[in-house]
């Protein structure tokens, strides 16, 4: 792990864009230490048979038939970074083409004050002053932009345990889901909880494997989520043409943009999701589990001054508030009609619960009727 240089790669950041990928994907590992993956055969052995195990177990408990991917991965963590950046390219590319439109046309043609017409040099010598000092600010933009987005791969990679992954706004979308497992950070934080890796390892599996189940129970849920994301950037850079300089989630998206009804459609359903994925894996895990809960949703909001800190600039108390809303939704549901009826929310997207209803499970009962 090296700061110095991670800093370096951050102020050599260059190209047309809000951000410069390649080196924000490069800062983030240069601070970022890869972890190992030297597995043995057991801990190999080990994460097939959880991802199997899981699978079957979610089949029973849901009555939902679905796939996992033929191959699994377990990364380090610059694999996970290097497996992540294009999807948080795909999301800001629509804002990185409304900023650079709006670079263009600022740019145009300079008028000097005979009335004649000055041609842009794009150097600095003879360049009008404005030319240099939108060019001067367009530098320093990207290269804190670039910084904010090394900070953010670096710190999910040191942080994210496991993650399947639809392939959402890919760019090959006929491409197969992963299933990934940052296996140096499994390690470290069953050390840090002090509970078995093997069974902490088995209770992650089972919780990716439920999100699967439930994109495969909802064919439509993809398309459904990218929508969402696209028409609430689309309407966010079409409107006031910001192109979030208030922030952004730990998702790559504009915090201000989080107010559009787009998004707020977005909110709910990964509300559902995350709940569903909790209160189905609560069913389907086969061993305790009460302390892994406790411990990990301490852990969710536990941590360092720094860490917290780093979770609220990155949105990721949102996805924490999901888990603890979306949980107590279809627990509700569950105690009311039996987990098969919770699984209704996935026959269609007019059952996914509103913000309204995830509030009031007994609304969103008496709507859908499952």
């Amino acid at each position: 792990m090296d700061i110095l240089r991670s800093l370096r790669t951050v102020s050599e950041a260059s190209g047309p864009g809000v951000v410069d990928w390649d080196r924000a994907a490069a800062a983030a590992k240069a601070s970022t230490d890869p972890g190992s993956i030297a597995l043995t055969d057991a801990e190999r052995t080990g994460y097939a048979t959880d991802v199997r195990d899981a699978r079957s177990r979610l089949r029973e408990v849901a009555a939902i038939e679905f796939d996992v991917p033929d191959a699994i991965e377990v990364q380090n963590r610059h694999h996970w970074i290097d497996a992540s950046v294009d999807t948080f390219r795909n999301v800001m590319a629509p804002i990185e083409e409304a900023a650079t439109a709006n670079d263009e046309e600022s740019v145009g043609e300079v008028v000097d004050s005979t009335g004649g017409i000055v041609e842009p040099t794009g150097g600095p010598i003879g360049a009008p002053a404005g030319d240099l000092t939108r060019g001067f600010a367009r530098d320093l933009s990207r290269i804190a932009n670039t910084g904010s987005m090394a900070f953010t791969l670096g710190f999910l990679a040191r942080n994210v345990l496991g993650q399947y992954d639809p392939l959402l706004l890919a760019d090959e979308p006929e491409a197969d889901h992963g299933l990934y497992f940052v296996h140096p950070n499994i390690v470290a934080v069953a050390a840090s909880l002090d509970v078995d890796f093997p069974r902490f390892r088995r209770w992650i599996a089972f919780h990716e494997v439920t999100h699967a189940a439930e994109f495969g129970a909802a064919p439509w849920l993809p398309e459904y989520l990218e929508s969402r994301v696209e028409r609430g950037i689309e309407g966010f850079t079409g409107g006031s043409g910001s192109t979030g300089r208030g922030g952004l989630t730990a998702g790559g998206l504009p915090v201000d943009a989080l107010d559009t009804e787009p998004f707020a459609e977005l909110q709910a359903a990964m509300t559902a999701v995350e709940g569903y994925a909790e209160v189905l894996m609560d069913r389907a895990f086969d061993g305790e589990y009460a302390d892994l809960r406790r411990k990990l949703d301490e852990r969710r909001g536990g941590g360092g001054p720094v860490q917290r800190l780093a979770r609220r600039l990155l949105g990721l108390g949102l996805k924490r508030r999901q888990y603890e809303q979306g949980a107590a939704f279809f627990r509700e549901v569950v105690d009311a009609r039996g987990i098969e009826a919770a699984g209704a929310v996935w026959e269609r997207p007019e059952h996914l619960p509103t913000r309204a209803e995830l509030d009031d499970p007994a609304a969103w009962l008496v709507r859908v009727d499952p």
